[in-house]
């Protein structure tokens, strides 16, 4: 059932014949105005032609939004988004037809069925740093070994809410006999639950390749006798209650200008509401309810409203056993974006029971 999964990958393009073709000697500032006027380019002659058109394309957009508040790097983040996918590159039996191209093993592995095709070169971008993530792992704190995350799976980057998880785990002494994480994505969580003694751990998730990879991330070792999973919305399959339920949801509430590449950080309006309302009767009664959660929506002025303390005050559902919060670390000094509200970030976890 796992291998009939439809994986999740960047759509081909059967065709790039149209596109203007662009090579070094292409002037930079036509071939942006053609992109804005909705012409598709195709890299020719080397990889590198297509890196030195982003990087224009950067430092076009970046004089038009100039980054100085969130909502302006939503919209520049957005017209890159828009104008860098009408670039193109060729792919020939797996491989991409410019020189000195990166080899890349999703290629292959993602689309069986055809060898020639087109892709858009951020989506070769994409899956080239995805190759090297899942060639060399990642090293991730709480874990005694580095995850080898699947293409198209989220898995963090920052750890100070793993950290928080953890530290909490250490310190938890109800009974592990089992526990449901929504959402699994890379595995992190149920990994950590495991190292920290619970004996089964029920995993979901709507992304097929989180199930995917996950399961042959595990492959026939006791991990997969431990971890159980469920391609599913919310609980998926499980119906059984449990005596801890753990979250890690979105943290950003979804916008209207947002494209389905930010679905695993933005949520809609109905998540937490069909969320507790289906954890309610999931939850064992001396259970305890986990999640993982962040103040950024509410100091970037996105929303004025923490879904978690909403269904507190108005669910008539849970109860707050405890909260628990751990400053975030300071935005990389490297970093182009203007990240001023890092300083008064915080993640968040926050233990319910049934009331």
């Amino acid at each position: 059932m796992i291998t009939e999964m439809k994986l999740n990958r960047p759509e081909p393009i059967k065709s790039g014949e149209e596109a203007q073709l662009f090579k070094r000697e292409t002037n930079v500032q036509l071939t942006i105005k053609a992109l804005e006027a909705g012409q598709f380019i195709l890299i020719t002659g080397f990889y590198s032609n297509g890196l030195s058109l982003l990087k224009e394309l950067h430092k076009y957009l970046s004089k038009k939004f100039p980054n100085t508040s969130f909502v302006e790097q939503r919209e520049y983040r957005s017209q890159y988004h828009k104008l860098s996918n009408r670039i193109l590159i060729e792919v020939v039996n797996h491989k991409l037809a410019v020189k000195k191209a990166p080899s890349i093993g999703w290629i292959e592995k993602l689309y069986p069925e055809t060898s020639d095709f087109f892709l858009s070169f951020p989506h070769i971008q994409g899956l080239n740093s995805a190759w090297q993530w899942y060639l060399n792992g990642v090293s991730v704190p709480v874990l005694r070994s580095k995850i080898h995350p699947y293409y198209g799976t989220y898995f963090p980057t920052r750890f100070e809410h793993l950290i928080l998880f953890d530290n909490w785990l250490k310190r938890y002494e109800g009974p592990k006999k089992s526990a449901i994480e929504v959402g699994v994505g890379s595995g992190v969580l149920a990994l950590q639950m495991v190292k920290h003694g619970f004996q089964k751990v029920f995993g979901t998730d709507t992304n097929p390749n989180a199930i995917v990879g996950l399961t042959e991330f595990m492959g026939d070792t006791k991990l997969s006798r431990k971890i159980e999973l469920d391609r599913g919305h919310l609980f998926g399959k499980w119906e059984k209650q449990s005596e801890l339920i753990v979250f890690n949801p979105p943290w950003l509430p979804k916008s209207n200008d947002l494209y389905s590449i930010d679905d695993a950080i933005h949520y809609d309006k109905n998540l937490f509401p069909d969320f507790f309302a289906a954890a309610k009767q999931r939850l064992s009664p001396e259970g305890k309810l986990v999640l993982i959660f962040s103040n950024l929506a509410l100091i970037t002025r996105v929303t004025k409203e923490h879904p978690i303390e909403m269904e507190l005050a108005n669910g008539d559902r849970f109860k707050l056993e405890k909260s628990l919060t751990r400053s975030v670390k300071a935005a990389s000094e490297k970093t182009k974006r203007d990240q001023h509200w890092r300083s008064e970030e915080e993640v968040e976890l926050w233990i319910l029971t049934h009331k």
